[in-house]
């Protein structure tokens, strides 16, 4: 997504997210199609190139990201390790004098509002039959919904649900296991987001 900002300053800045998984409305584990797992990149980009005033001149661009990272630059890519709402502070300096415009932009960073899906599996895709398996769903959310289950299709013929689960294959083959998201209202909260993974069970 990208944002425009007018004034002195003309900024674009991007969230670069992956796309989320549409919902699924034939139910949580029947659906015919979940799609792979996407890695959510919590980053952003800063643009700052169109930025001008003709009075003052050249000007510099220092960057306050909001988790202790400061960078210059017209442009800036900064990934977070949190999933939380960052204000950007952009600090503008006029070149010819030195001056320094403490907090022309503040530019609001939020990652907690993204539909997230994603799991792992541990200790890898590849286990042998009677090894048990950990399944997370990581910071996966569906953040429009109340009260989110967690639901888990083993495609063995057992399902679960939580978080964190365990599970153990008793024969070998090929899984494609399936994660979904089932949450409840208001209106805007989406009926039901699955992604699957194959895991391999040798002898």
């Amino acid at each position: 997504m990208r944002f425009f900002f007018s004034g002195l300053l003309a900024l674009s800045c991007g969230l670069l997210v992956a796309p989320a998984a549409y919902a699924q409305e034939a139910g949580d584990t029947l659906s015919v199609v979940c799609p792979l797992p996407r890695v959510v990149e919590l980053c952003v980009e800063l643009d700052a190139r169109r930025a001008v005033d003709p009075g003052a001149g050249a000007l510099s661009f220092r960057w306050h990201m909001g988790d202790g990272t400061q960078l210059t630059g017209p442009t800036v890519l900064h990934c977070y390790q949190e999933r939380k709402l960052y204000t950007v502070q952009l600090d503008v300096v006029e070149d010819a004098t030195g001056e320094v415009r403490r907090a022309e932009k503040l530019i609001p960073v939020d990652f907690t509002q993204e539909i997230v899906l994603n799991f792992r599996t541990t200790p890898t895709d590849t286990v042998k039959a009677g090894q048990p398996v950990t399944f997370d769903a990581l910071d996966s959310q569906l953040p429009l919904c109340e009260n989110v289950v967690v639901l888990w299709d083993f495609r063995d013929g057992y399902v679960t649900n939580g978080r964190r689960v365990q599970h153990t294959f008793r024969r070998p083959g090929q899984y494609p296991i399936r994660m979904s998201l089932r949450g409840n209202g208001p209106d805007a909260c989406p009926t039901s987001h699955c992604v699957s993974r194959t895991v391999v069970v040798v002898p």
